[in-house]
C-alpha cells in the first residue's frame, strides 16, 4: 500500500493535519495524481543537489502534462493545468526549493501515519506528540528556510558590491592616468562622481555587514533557542523509544536543519573572505569591513564549532543482534552493534574521518564492581551513507566486549548488583575544517553488562527505570539511589512492553489490576509512587517473584506460545478472581476466558462457568498451562480439544464461547494446527498418537480393580466401550496406568481448580 492510500484511511484529526501542512507548500492534487511517482524518487538527495533537483523538477512536470492529457475529468483536468503552470512560474529558478518542500512533506505524512498507529496514547506519548510539538517543528522549519533565504539574498548583495567596486576602481584608475588634466572641469566632475560611489560603497558595505550581523544573531538565537532543544527532544525520544515506545522519527529532519545551518554558515564564512578580498583592491578611512569582519568571523566559526560538535550523535544505540528489542544491555564476549553520525553534511575535511570508541573512558571511582574492554577493533573510519543526504556515519557491527581480570579474580565488589551497574560507550573523533581543529565527542546512553542470559530479565529492568526517568545522559550513579515512578508513567511502560515485544499492548482495565497487584487496593493508582525495590527486587507478598519477574515470564510465554492468540485480542490476561467471577456469573454455560496465572511464572489459565439447575454459577478454573507444557501442543489445540471425563458421561469439551459470547471456532479456528481425526479407520503397521488436553478432578483416588477388566468405573467403562474398540479399550486403560493418571467418577457440584494435563492416545485415523 502506498503511503499516500494510507493517509487516506486516516481518521479526520489526522487528515486534517496533512491539511495543514500542505497549505501553501505543494498543491495536494499533484500529490494525489502523482503519488506512486513521487514516492519513488529521491527529494531529500535532490534538495541538497541542484542538478538531480533540476532533472526531477522536469520530470515533475512532464509527469503533470501526462496526467492532463489522459484525464477524462474536465474540472480535474483544468486544475491539472492551473498547478503546473504555478509550478513553472513559482519555481522555475530554484527547483531545490521544490525539492526541500516534497521531501518535507513525505517527512510529515510518515510521522503522522507513525502517530496514528498509536491507538491509545499514554501521557508521555501525548507529550512528546502533541500538536505543540508539531507547531514548534513548522516554526523551526520556517525559520531555517528565512535564514538560507537571507543568506541567499546577501550573496546577490556581495556581488553587487563587488559590481560596484570594480566600477569605482577602473574609474579611479583611469583619473589617475590623466595628470595633465587635474584641473580641468571633466575631471572634477569626475572626481565628484568618484566621491559619490564610494559613498554609496561605503553605504552598502555597512548595510551588507548590518544584515550580515542580523543574520548571525537569527542564527545563534536559533541555535540556542531552538535547534538545541530539539536536538535533546529527539535523544529524550531515542530513550523512550529504546525501552519499547513510540518508534523513533525525525533523524531526517534534525539532520535537515543542522545541514540547512551550517550550509548558512559557511555561505556566510564565504562572504566575509570575499569582502576581504574587496578591502585589499579598495579601502579607505574608517572602512566598516576591516573593523568589523574580523568580529564576525569568529562569531561565525564559533557557531560552526559547536554546531558540528552538537551534530554528532549515536544513532543506534548498543544492541546486541540476538535481542534487538532489549538495546543497551551487552553480554560479555557476544557480538553487538551500535552507529554514530553526522547530521551536517561537511565540506570536504583535511583526511579520513576515524572514530575510536572507548569503554567507560571515566568512571566513577571507586564505585564499580567490574571493568570491560573492547576486545575487537574499536576504530573505523566514517564514510558517506546514500540515504543520509551526504553525511557522514560509521556503525561498530562486530564489537565485543570482555572483562578484565584482577589477579585471577574478578573486580572487587561495589555497592550495586551487576545489573544496577552502569557502564558507557564513548565515541571521539578529531579532524580539521577550513583551519579549525574540531574534536568530536559523544557518549552513549548507559548499558548494562551481563555475563549470563539469566540477568537479561533484571538488566532489562534497570534499562527500563533508567530510561523512564532520567534524561541525564552520564548519570553513572543513578541507581545509588534510584527515584521512585509513578504508577501513569510505569504502567506506560509496561504497555509498551506488551505492545513491542507481543504485538499488542495493554488496556485500561488490564493495567488497572495490574496496579492494584502492585499496589493493593487504591481509589486512584495514578499519582501512586512506586520504589525500584518494589518493582523488581522484592517479592510480591506470599510469592517467590517479584512483580517484574512475574511479567517478564508472562511476556517471555506470549512470545513463544500465545503470540497469535494474544494479538487478537482473545486473552483477557490480567484480570482478578472476582472480576473473572462478576464477568462470568450471567454467561451461558460453557463461557470461558483466559488469564495468565498469579500464582505460576509464565502461566495461564482459563475458567469456564457451569449454570446450575437451581440457577447457581459454577466456575471452574483449569491449572495453569505453562511453557513446558505448551512446547507440547498448541495452545489453539488445547482450547479445541480439551476434555473432562467424568463417569457416565461421554468426554467432552466444557469450553464453548470465549467470553462474552464468541463461538470457541470462530475465535480459535484460524489458529488450530493439528487437526482431529476424521473418517474412516485405515489400517497402518503402526497406530499414530494424537495429544488431547484432559482435565482430572482433585480428592479422587483411582479405582482398585481385581478383575481382568481396564481401572474403570463400570459407568466410564460402558460409556467407553460404546465408542471404542476393544483394542482401542485396552491402549486408552494402558496409557492411563503407565501416566498415573486417576480416573474420575463426577465432577458434579465442583468448583475451583482441576488439574490439567496433556495425555497421549492412539487414536486411528
Amino acid at each position: 500500500m502506498t503511503q499516500w492510500k494510507q493517509i487516506q484511511q486516516l481518521d479526520i484529526k489526522f487528515l486534517e493535519q496533512i491539511d495543514y501542512f500542505y497549505d501553501d507548500t505543494f498543491p495536494m492534487e499533484a500529490r494525489q495524481v502523482l503519488a506512486n511517482w513521487i514516492e519513488g524518487q529521491d527529494w531529500e538527495a535532490a534538495a541538497d543537489h541542484e542538478s538531480m533537483a533540476n532533472v526531477l523538477f522536469n520530470n515533475l512536470l512532464m509527469q503533470l502534462d501526462r496526467h492532463c492529457s489522459q484525464e477524462p475529468n474536465f474540472l480535474l483536468r483544468h486544475n491539472l493545468k492551473r498547478i503546473t503552470h504555478q509550478l513553472q512560474m513559482k519555481y522555475k529558478s530554484n527547483h531545490v526549493q521544490v525539492a526541500g518542500i516534497i521531501s518535507s512533506c513525505l517527512r510529515e505524512e510518515r510521522r503522522i501515519i507513525a502517530l496514528a498507529s498509536i491507538q491509545e496514547q499514554g501521557p508521555l506519548e501525548k507529550s512528546m506528540q502533541s500538536s505543540e510539538a508539531f507547531e514548534r517543528q513548522k516554526n523551526l522549519d520556517n525559520r531555517v528556510a528565512v535564514i538560507r533565504s537571507s543568506v541567499q539574498m546577501m550573496d546577490q548583495a556581495v556581488k553587487y558590491l563587488e559590481d560596484m567596486q570594480d566600477d569605482f576602481d577602473f574609474r579611479y584608475k583611469t583619473l589617475q592616468s590623466r595628470d595633465s588634466e587635474r584641473n580641468s572641469q571633466c575631471t572634477k566632475q569626475e572626481v565628484a562622481l568618484l566621491q559619490e560611489i564610494l559613498n554609496r560603497l561605503d553605504f552598502k558595505r555597512k548595510e551588507i555587514l548590518s544584515k550580515m550581523t542580523d543574520v548571525i544573531k537569527e542564527i545563534n538565537d536559533m541555535m540556542s533557542t531552538q535547534l538545541n532543544l530539539e536536538l535533546m527532544d529527539w535523544k529524550r525520544r531515542q530513550q523512550i523509544a529504546c525501552i519499547g515506545g513510540p518508534v523513533l522519527t525525525g533523524m531526517d529532519q534534525l539532520q535537515n536543519w543542522f545541514t540547512v545551518t551550517a550550509q548558512s554558515l559557511f555561505q556566510i564564512k564565504r562572504q566575509l573572505d570575499k569582502l576581504g578580498e574587496l578591502i585589499h583592491k579598495v579601502t579607505y578611512e574608517s572602512d566598516p569591513i576591516p573593523l568589523q569582519s574580523p568580529q564576525m568571523e569568529e562569531q561565525v566559526k564559533f557557531l560552526i564549532y559547536h554546531l558540528i560538535k552538537s551534530s554528532f550523535v549515536v544513532e543506534k544505540q548498543p544492541c546486541m543482534p540476538t535481542h534487538p528489542q532489549k538495546p543497551l544491555i551487552i553480554k560479555t564476549q557476544v557480538q553487538f552493534t551500535t552507529k554514530v553520525r553526522l547530521l551536517v553534511k561537511l565540506p570536504e575535511v583535511d583526511y579520513q574521518l576515524k572514530v575510536k570508541t572507548t569503554f567507560d573512558r571515566d568512571p566513577p571511582p571507586g564505585k564499580m564492581n567490574r571493568q570491560f574492554f573492547i576486545l575487537t577493533q574499536n576504530t573505523k573510519v566514517m564514510d558517506v551513507e546514500e540515504s543520509s543526504n551526504g553525511c557522514l556515519s560509521v556503525e561498530f557491527r562486530h564489537l565485543q566486549l570482555k572483562e578484565k581480570k584482577f589477579n585471577g579474580t574478578k573486580g572487587n565488589e561495589g555497592p550495586l548488583t551487576v545489573t544496577e551497574e552502569l557502564h558507557m560507550i564513548t565515541f571521539e573523533a578529531q579532524f580539521t575544517l577550513q583551519g579549525m581543529p574540531i574534536d568530536l565527542m559523544i557518549c552513549s546512553l548507559p548499558l548494562v553488562v551481563i555475563s549470563n542470559v539469566s540477568q537479561l530479565p533484571a538488566g532489562w529492568a534497570s534499562v527500563m527505570w533508567y530510561n523512564l526517568l532520567t534524561d541525564e545522559p552520564e548519570s553513572m550513579l543513578f541507581f545509588s539511589n534510584p527515584p521512585r515512578a509513578t504508577w501513569s508513567q510505569l504502567s506506560e511502560v509496561l504497555s509498551w512492553q506488551f505492545s513491542s515485544f507481543a504485538g499488542r499492548g495493554l488496556n485500561k482495565e488490564q493495567l488497572s489490576m495490574l496496579g492494584e497487584k502492585l499496589l493493593g487496593q487504591q481509589p486512584v493508582h495514578n499519582d501512586c509512587q512506586v520504589s525500584w525495590s518494589k518493582f523488581c527486587k522484592e517479592n510480591i507478598p506470599g510469592k517467590p517473584f517479584s512483580f517484574w519477574i512475574w511479567q517478564d515470564s508472562i511476556l517471555d510465554l506470549i512470545k513463544k506460545h500465545l503470540l497469535p492468540v494474544w494479538i487478537d485480542g482473545n486473552i483477557m490476561g490480567f484480570v482478578s478472581k472476582e472480576t473473572e467471577r462478576a464477568l462470568l456469573r450471567e454467561r451461558e454455560s460453557g463461557t470461558f476466558l483466559l488469564r495468565f496465572s498469579e500464582s505460576h511464572l509464565g502461566g495461564i489459565t482459563f475458567t469456564w462457568v457451569e449454570q446450575a439447575d437451581n440457577g447457581e454459577a459454577k466456575f471452574i478454573s483449569v491449572e495453569p498451562y505453562t511453557k513446558n507444557r505448551l512446547s507440547a501442543l498448541p495452545f489453539a489445540d488445547i482450547i479445541r480439544d480439551y476434555k473432562v471425563i467424568a463417569d457416565g458421561i461421554v468426554p467432552e469439551n466444557p469450553l464453548k464461547f470465549l467470553y462474552p459470547d464468541i463461538p470457541k471456532d470462530e475465535a480459535f479456528g484460524k489458529h488450530y494446527n493439528s487437526q482431529q481425526s476424521k473418517g474412516k479407520i485405515h489400517i497402518f503397521p503402526y497406530f499414530p498418537m494424537s495429544l488431547i488436553p484432559i482435565s482430572t478432578l482433585p480428592n479422587v483416588t483411582p479405582l482398585q480393580c481385581s478383575s481382568p477388566d481396564p481401572p474403570m468405573s463400570p459407568g466410564m467403562f460402558h460409556v467407553l466401550s460404546q465408542q471404542l474398540s476393544p483394542f482401542e479399550m485396552a491402549a486408552v486403560s494402558s496409557q492411563c496406568l503407565d501416566r498415573g493418571f486417576p480416573l474420575i467418577d463426577s465432577f458434579s457440584g465442583l468448583s475451583g481448580h482441576i488439574n490439567a494435563s496433556v495425555m497421549n492416545l492412539i487414536i486411528p485415523q
